[in-house]
């Protein structure tokens, strides 16, 4: 009998195997090459994780030793709730698991995490254009309807 798929937080033990993934996801959206993020951020990120009064936190899919996921969350304040909002930042599964529960086990990760510090809301974007994930987006969220607008700087 084949062991399970456990969601846990990131440990500092998993640096080698959490940079591949973060660097896959990464690459799906643009940064990788000459547009690859700066090292000092991929550091700060991970550094992140391990600091009790950043609001940024971390998990990841672990199956017989090898990861083969990641989601990275925060809690934010609101103007319209007391309760803080969570934000599902970053989600990435390695190409051999997808379609097999691993992204959906890990937002429901997330759902757990914030449902215990009395958030009311989880909340994340994609891309338009993320056809594949947005399938299971649709079974696990609702689209809010809502278009974003940013400004680079």
């Amino acid at each position: 009998m084949p062991s399970p798929t456990v969601i846990r937080p990131v440990a500092r033990q998993d640096f080698e195997q959490w940079l591949p993934l973060w660097d896959g996801y990464n690459a799906f959206y643009g940064r990788s090459g000459e547009t690859a993020l700066a090292s000092e951020i991929t550091a700060m990120t991970w550094s992140r994780f391990f600091d009790a009064y950043e609001p940024v936190h971390a998990l990841v899919a672990e199956h017989e030793g090898q990861l083969l996921g990641l989601v990275h969350y925060l809690f934010h304040r609101s103007t319209t709730a007391i309760a803080p909002n969570c934000y599902l930042q970053d989600l990435f599964t390695t190409e051999a698991s997808r379609g097999k529960g691993i992204g959906r086990a890990l937002i429901e990760g997330v759902y757990e995490r914030a449902q215990a510090v009395g958030s009311g809301r989880v909340y994340w974007l994609t891309h338009e254009t993320n056809h594949t994930a947005m399938k299971l987006y649709d079974k696990v969220g609702e689209r809010s309807g809502f278009v974003v607008y940013r400004k680079m700087f």
